[in-house]
């Protein structure tokens, strides 16, 4: 049963199908891993186990008559602590909503349960999602699987841990400027970004709603694929005999390239010779609109993250982290014309992007130009945090400023991904694409 914790979930559905796995034996597995792991309390926030062991046996006795309601039906998976959860408190990292029990689930979490997937419980998470590498001593910290002494990316922290540390077969995180991505690639995990819009963010605890979008953190493309089926009711991409013989890619040099460090640097080169060799054709490509819009990055997150949120920190501000309250107040510095503006030089400057790359079938970039940071250095160098902070998600912001499709996938080199990138609503394309990369970087 031990090696049920290693699976994907895409194989675990498979051997519930052919009744080689019992949905409960396999939920109890993982409960009882996450009970006597020595990280369970920086992992999760709250263990729903007497739920999850319902859905667990109402799952068993559907495969025992053969009504299945999906592939994933009796997998256990972990839920970010902002998808509304009924009967269970939904505080997204943060003091302010301590104590909020939600009536009804979150319309995702809802359809995942409509497919048979099994809520272990909620995972730890960045404070209100504001900060891309996972620090939160307002709540917990979550570990990152490949140095005990760093974090493990944010804000889907404690997601991407429970995934990396074998305590869910998956999880569902959300994205606003990278908060799938850079976890899932901190913790050698392949991460999804959907495209705004393509999943219902009802009960969903906001951040920047122009941005927040809702994706997996699992151990294959394919899993991505049949989570994305399952969060949003619908038939998964059909990720046979994808190939990457004349595919052609583009690999964005503006900004992303800059001040690469050495490890993904050398993750990324060697994952593009793979790329050439499997058959892909690959161009170096310069976009201008990249650098402008992240120009406008600041005004643009910052003011509407202040604005959905300013009534509740300024009535308790010193509940929040100091490093997160800041972030915040930095929204207040821009008008309500300074964002309308930015808003639309915005949208001119994804049409240019998009003009840029239509004769790509992707664009390759490192996922985060930098290596996970230590932990005890941010606590204590404000500098520092907000360095590694902003440098952690410049690679992924790309994806949220232009309204990207955006996968990331391990490369060789621990905690450096490799990011595709496709225009909005292509994700069917995106997974096929992402599973013949996957195949060629084995």
């Amino acid at each position: 049963m031990q090696d049920w914790l290693t699976m994907t979930a895409a194989d675990l559905g498979r051997g519930i199908g052919a009744g080689e796995i019992d949905p409960v034996a396999l939920t109890q597995t993982y409960l009882d891993a996450i009970d006597a792991h020595p990280l369970r309390d920086r992992i999760y926030a709250r263990v729903t186990a007497e739920r999850a062991l319902t859905e667990a046996a109402a799952s068993a006795e559907r495969a025992a008559t053969g009504h299945r309601l999906s592939p994933l039906d009796g997998v256990p998976i972990s839920w970010k602590d902002l998808f509304d959860t009924a009967g269970t408190a939904t505080e997204a990292g943060s003091k302010l909503l301590e104590g909020r029990v939600p009536e009804r689930d979150a319309v995702v979490l809802a359809n995942a349960t409509a497919a048979g997937l099994v809520c272990l419980g909620k995972t730890h998470m960045s404070e209100l999602a504001f900060s891309g590498l996972g620090h939160n001593p307002s709540t917990a910290t979550p570990p990152c699987v490949n140095d005990a002494d760093a974090v493990s990316g944010g804000s889907s922290s404690g997601a991407a841990a429970s995934v990396a540390f074998h305590l869910a077969a998956a999880a569902i995180g959300s994205d606003t400027g990278g908060s799938v991505r850079i976890p899932a690639a901190w913790n050698d995990l392949v991460g999804l970004k959907t495209t705004s819009g393509r999943l219902t963010l009802e009960g969903v605890v906001p951040l920047a709603m122009k941005f927040d979008t809702i994706g997996p953190l699992c151990r294959s493309v394919e899993d991505a694929g049949l989570l994305l089926a399952a969060l949003e009711g619908t038939a998964a991409a059909d990720l046979r005999n994808a190939g990457l013989e004349g595919r052609r890619f583009a690999v964005l040099k503006t900004v992303v390239m800059d001040d690469l460090r050495d490890a993904p640097r050398a993750g990324f080169d060697a994952a593009l010779g793979k790329l050439r060799a499997a058959g892909a054709v690959i161009e170096e490509i310069e976009v201008p609109e990249v650098a402008e819009a992240m120009e406008l990055s600041g005004c643009l997150y910052t003011t509407e993250a202040y604005g959905l949120w300013r009534d509740v920190i300024e009535a308790n501000p010193d509940a929040m982290y100091r490093e997160i309250l800041m972030r915040f107040r930095l929204g207040g510095g821009h008008s309500g014309a300074d964002y309308i503006a930015a808003c639309a030089k915005l949208d001119a400057l994804r049409a240019g992007y998009d003009a840029a790359v239509s004769g790509f079938d992707a664009v390759l970039s490192p996922t985060a130009p930098t290596l996970p940071p230590n932990l005890a250095r941010l606590e204590e160098d404000h500098d520092y945090y907000l360095s590694e902070n902003l440098l952690a998600l410049r690679n992924t912001r790309v994806g949220n400023l232009m309204g990207l499709s955006s996968l990331t996938l391990p490369t060789d080199t621990a905690s450096c991904g490799l990011m595709l990138s496709c225009p909005p609503d292509m994700e069917e394309l995106l997974l096929r694409l992402g599973a013949a990369v996957e195949e060629a970087l084995r």
